[in-house]
């Protein structure tokens, strides 16, 4: 059962010592909570002297996750290395205990958040987005390896999404032709010549807050690492117009040209969202989501075979023009963060301690006890039971591990 304002406004007092709360009202799933994509609790609060905060528990355990990973991110996020960036970033305020959970306190930003289409339909905007993730790209790597988060390099980055590929073609489900591609650009090695750098890492339109016309703030850092910087970028191609391009041509001009396929590498992670919904299909073993899946990589195909457009690298013969792979991305459902397969956050690689609590405590009782609900499958807890869940990829079960080849 969701939590009132009433309550949580109690554990925001209990989470900011002092804190006289003035009012409070529920604040829903708004992108303007620091991580938006997992299923909270929240509520906006305003004490006595008008300050803003917002206070998020957890109604899941992909959503504790994901707060625990964004609380190390924003720890990470040190006022020198936010001093960088030509926005703000979430700040932590308080915590308090809630069976096996805690109950978050951020500073509420300010700005208005957008779809991907409205967020990328004006060229001031969307030159300002291009901006804002070349300066997350730019930040310097140290302080990510610091804090003991993920680090690839550029052959880690092929390699993960072979084994992404790799996974897919084992359901059986992937067309010989979307493979026999995907294959040809992880084989070209000129398109994995890049620098790794600091990389948000669940980049969507529900990261950005606009304010007069420019990006304010950035949210949802629970997937800050090291690694590929086409990434951030993909998310693009699901926004209409030349706007999306103009955020992409801004982007490169703020990094001066020095990665020159990096569009193709974000156009290629584009089409590997429809592996990942499959994946997801097969994971929670929802036939409803496979047959989705299956009905896009089938367009992907019909594509292929009758475009000639945006060659992936010069071995890939006919490959997707923008506008395919966005009417692609537009069908496919878009949730929680997407993990990287090899580098997922695991919140037992950090130190949590000075945070608290980090997991579900599935003895826990009473109404406020903290204790989620499961929406999915016993084997798989975080699988959504409908076709408008999240994208994800889960952990490869044994009978999942496959050998690559180039036919089908």
């Amino acid at each position: 059962m969701a939590r009132s304002h009433l309550t949580l406004a109690a554990l925001a007092t209990s989470a900011v010592p002092g804190l006289d709360v003035a009012r409070a009202r529920l604040h829903g799933s708004s992108a303007r909570t620091p991580g938006a994509h997992g299923a909270f609790d929240s509520a906006l609060i305003v004490d006595r002297d008008g300050r803003e905060l917002i206070i998020r528990v957890p109604a899941s355990q992909a959503a504790e996750t994901e707060q625990s990973a964004d609380l190390v991110a924003l720890r990470a996020l040190t006022t020198g290395t936010r001093s960088r960036l030509p926005f703000d970033v979430p700040e932590f305020v308080g915590q308090a205990p809630l069976g096996g959970t805690r109950a978050v306190v951020y500073e509420l930003l300010p700005g208005d958040s957008f779809d991907a289409d409205a967020l990328t339909g004006h060229a001031g905007v969307s030159g300002s987005i291009g901006r804002a993730i070349a300066a997350i790209h730019g930040l310097p790597t140290a302080f990510v390896g610091t804090a003991g988060l993920p680090q690839q390099s550029a052959e880690e980055c092929r390699t993960s999404t072979i084994d992404l590929i790799d996974r897919a073609a084992a359901t059986g489900y992937l067309p010989a032709a979307i493979l026999r591609r995907w294959e040809l650009a992880t084989d070209d090695d000129s398109l994995w010549q890049f620098a790794p750098c600091v990389v948000h890492g669940s980049m969507s339109a529900d990261s950005f807050l606009i304010s007069e016309d420019s990006v304010s703030g950035v949210l949802g850092w629970s997937a800050l690492s090291v690694g590929d910087p086409a990434r951030d970028l993909n998310w693009l191609l699901a926004s209409r117009g030349a706007a999306g391009e103009t955020a992409v041509a801004s982007y490169s001009a703020a990094r001066q040209g020095n990665d020159p396929r990096i569009t193709q590498r974000a156009m290629l992670y584009a089409e590997l969202e429809l592996a990942r919904w499959l994946l997801h299909g097969t994971d929670s073993r929802n036939q409803a989501i496979v047959d989705d899946a299956v009905a896009m990589l089938d367009g992907l195909v019909d594509s292929v075979h009758t475009h000639t457009m945006h060659p992936l690298s010069p071995k890939t013969g006919p490959i997707l023009d923008v506008n395919d792979v966005e009417n692609l991305l537009a069908a496919t459902p878009r949730g929680i963060p997407r993990r990287d397969l090899g580098s997922a956050m695991h919140t037992d690689a950090y130190n949590l301690s000075e945070f608290g609590p980090s997991e579900f405590d599935d003895d826990a009782s009473g109404s406020d006890s903290g204790t989620a609900t499961d929406t999915g499958s016993s084997a798989d807890p975080d699988a959504a039971d409908d076709t408008t869940g999240p994208i994800g990829i889960l952990p490869a079960t044994d009978d999942q591990a496959a050998t690559r080849s180039s036919s089908e």
